[in-house]
């Protein structure tokens, strides 16, 4: 038995396994993302072509808001319901979908909520929803 057995150096290693894991994990995770940003990009396709063809503009997003005393803002600027069952015409007319999303106060009426859903649905909108936040032990 050698004395100097414990005090001899090992040479370094470089793991390279691992590395090829690691590498092979973050080649997939960049191809998946890239793949759900352009939806629909993936494909080549000769498109017929149309004479009345027309683009398809996206649904214009209206958020509502309900404060506690039963005011009603827009875009920060304060409406009455008559007010707001206007501006609301006036934006399904320049567009061709509407959405309207009704954000209350915590401690706003469920009374003073639906009659702000009323003047949506007064206006023509049916898409419309209340924004609410996840609950932090909620399933």
């Amino acid at each position: 038995m050698r004395a100097g057995r414990y005090l001899e150096h090992k040479e370094a290693r470089i793991e390279v396994i691992p590395l090829i894991d690691i590498m092979m994990f973050l080649l997939i995770f960049f191809m998946v993302v890239t793949l759900k940003m352009m939806e629909g990009a993936g494909i080549t396709l000769q498109l017929p072509s149309s004479k009345t063809a027309t683009t398809m503009q996206p649904p214009v997003k209206v958020a509502v808001g309900v404060k506690e005393d039963g005011s009603i803002l827009v875009d920060n600027q304060a409406h009455t319901h008559e007010s707001l069952t206007a501006l609301l015409k006036q934006k399904k007319a320049s567009a061709p979908k509407v959405e309207v999303i009704i954000a209350g106060d915590k401690t706003t009426s469920l009374q003073t909520l639906m009659s702000v859903m009323d003047d949506v649905r007064a206006a023509g909108i049916t898409a419309v929803g209340i924004a609410t936040k996840k609950e932090a032990g909620g399933a």
